[in-house]
């Protein structure tokens, strides 16, 4: 059930000054100074948030107009986020890889008036495009020339300086603010075509943090790890969520560090997406074969054993006397050791943004950290569903958060209804009827089912492929079971749309497939040279082998080839959350594509 009208928090702001009234000097945010980590208290969040929120009312922020900040997750990005907000305004998020071209698009359709820039290569980015709207940079690094561009400091200076005039400039713009008030426009940076905002009002965010409250999952001792973009809907979620709960946040978008990061913090809880954990799985199982010998064996065992196990517990069964004692001797030897590397204390794990491979999550869950997968979309302020710690239902994304609705449509589509739906496209009134309706169910363009409550995410409606036979192939299934057979394939594109089979684009895990050729050989070869080896193209081919003995007939990879480098987003290859731009991998490799098909 969703609470009582008479519960809802007006706005994302009063999320911030609730949370100071209730716990002001419990650690809000920890970050890196140099090689230090450092803390802000609830209350000293609040006041950098209302200096900088006082300098952008200074600058003449108003009401629901559109600030951008164009930066990686650190705790700057927070703080201006909340001072947007806290100034009446609305947060246009930029992703920091995005192009200058489309910097330009999105700060141009949006209408931002200020911009934050992380550095002298974000300002690059805005400073000679044509932006009627944009008044003022404000730099996180870097110095400004106290005019057009301004630093934080400058910022907030002048923030001090209207408070000092009047103490409660910012206070009254958090009263004027109401749940249909615009918060945030983030762009889905889309597979194909021009990216669309999405409008997110204040509603959006506080029933997102009321519904995760409701499903008394996280505490306020709890302890989270967020490197997480924060311009992905994904990240900004949690910083909704924590401000309802009262946890404390580890913030560093460093990937690099991650693993360092982990040991420092201890954190009870980290959200990701489903490549973080392949990569996990991958660089654990890499090491162990790369030992070799006893400890090589003892993890394959280890593994064997507490997948059985995992298994057991999602038929509902409760493991036998032997099963107990071999995976008790298992968590000594193996599995401890691998907590050990995320800090010893996280209860789970969350992952979204992209389907989790179902060998991945039993692969944690032999481990015994638990993944709960959950679903959403921009359009739907992320979490949509979410796994329960305490019936975690692998392969599925768990139930509908209180308050929302899924139905499965007569062809598989998944519609859901609620709070958390968006409230359009901006500036996209056509695009917005296309997905939602007039009575509010937003069509996700995902196929999938429902099952006992729980909803599974089998494929997207719009990748699905028609061959030339007539047969209709879902291709993630076939993506996730390739990169669970395979250690050494990075990302798969599987096509076949009007053809007469299915084949494949391969990429290689640098790590894996260097280790390997260490171990064989050919540990001198360049990943280049590697992708084009004979060596290479039989281990992959041996593997996509076993893959087809689980596929029907007209869903067997027939050929492939395996691509000389990874995808990247500075390619246009992934989106800034590492998911697949299809048509453009697609288009960029037809060449070889085609070769595939000459008889």
């Amino acid at each position: 059930m969703t609470p009582p009208q008479s519960s809802r928090t007006p706005s994302f702001a009063h999320l911030l000054t609730d949370r100071v009234a209730a716990t002001p000097d419990a650690e809000a945010f920890r970050f890196r100074v140099g090689t230090r980590w450092t803390s802000l208290t609830w209350r000293q969040a609040r006041d950098r948030a209302f200096d900088l929120a006082a300098g952008l009312v200074d600058l003449g922020v108003g009401p629901e107009d559109r600030v951008a900040i164009a930066a990686g997750t650190r705790v700057d990005w927070i703080l201006a986020d909340l001072a947007i907000m806290c100034a009446g305004g609305a947060t246009t998020a930029v992703y920091p890889s995005t192009t200058a071209e489309e910097v330009a698009y999105i700060l141009g359709d949006s209408g931002s008036v200020v911009a934050f820039a992380e550095d002298a290569n974000q300002v690059a980015k805005i400073a000679d495009a044509d932006l009627p709207d944009l008044r003022t940079l404000v730099v996180f690094d870097g110095p400004g020339d106290g005019e057009r561009v301004l630093t934080l400091d400058q910022l907030a200076e002048r923030g001090r300086a209207l408070l000092a005039r009047e103490p409660l400039a910012v206070q009254a713009r958090i009263d004027d603010l109401g749940p249909e008030r615009l918060a945030t426009l983030i762009y889905t940076s889309g597979t194909t075509g021009r990216p669309k905002g999405v409008r997110l009002v204040h509603d959006n965010w506080t029933y997102e943090a009321r519904a995760v409250e409701e499903l008394d999952i996280l505490r306020p001792d709890d302890v989270q790890y967020l490197w997480l973009p924060l311009s992905h809907v994904f990240g900004k979620v949690l910083l909704a969520i924590q401000l309802r709960i009262g946890f404390a946040t580890a913030v560093d978008g460093d990937l690099d560090r991650l693993v360092a990061n982990l040991a420092d913090v201890k954190p009870t809880f980290m959200a990701g997406a489903p490549r973080i954990f392949e990569k996990v799985r991958a660089r654990a199982t890499m090491t162990a074969q790369s030992a070799g010998g006893a400890k090589a064996k003892i993890f394959d065992w280890a593994f064997r054993v507490g997948i059985a196990a995992s298994r057991a517990r999602q038929r509902g069964d409760a493991p036998g006397v032997a099963l107990r004692l071999q995976t008790t001797v298992a968590d000594k030897l193996v599995y401890a050791k691998i907590r050990h590397i995320v800090g010893g204390r996280v209860r789970f794990f969350v992952s979204g943004s992209a389907k989790l491979s179902m060998d991945v999550a039993e692969w944690f869950d032999a481990a015994g950290m638990k993944v709960l997968e959950g679903y959403g979309l921009t359009e739907s302020s992320a979490a949509t569903c979410v796994n329960l710690p305490g019936d975690l239902r692998l392969g599925t994304v768990g139930p509908p958060l209180p308050g929302t609705e899924v139905v499965i449509a007569a062809d598989g589509e998944i519609l859901f209804r609620g709070p958390g739906v968006m409230r359009g496209y901006h500036n996209r009134p056509d695009a917005t009827e296309e997905v939602l309706t007039a009575d509010g169910w937003f069509h996700t363009g995902d196929i999938g089912e429902l099952r006992d409550g729980y909803v599974a995410v089998t494929d997207r409606k719009k990748d699905l492929i028609k061959t030339s036979g007539g047969k209709y192939v879902a291709p993630q299934k076939i993506e996730t079971l390739v990169k669970s057979t395979s250690p050494y394939a990075s990302q798969v594109i599987v096509h076949g749309d009007g053809r007469k089979f299915v084949s494949a684009l391969i990429t290689l895990d640098p790590d894996a497939i260097q280790d390997w050729a260490g171990r064989n050989g050919l540990g001198e070869l360049s990943l280049e040279d590697l992708a084009d080896s004979p060596q290479v193209r039989e281990l992959l081919d041996g593997q996509i082998t076993e893959v087809n003995s689980h596929l029907e007939r007209w869903e067997t990879v027939k050929k492939f080839v395996i691509l000389p480098r990874d995808l990247s987003v500075e390619e246009g290859e992934l989106t800034p959350s590492m998911k697949v731009r299809r048509r453009s991998v697609e288009k960029r490799y037809s060449a070889e594509l085609d070769k595939l098909y000459v008889d």
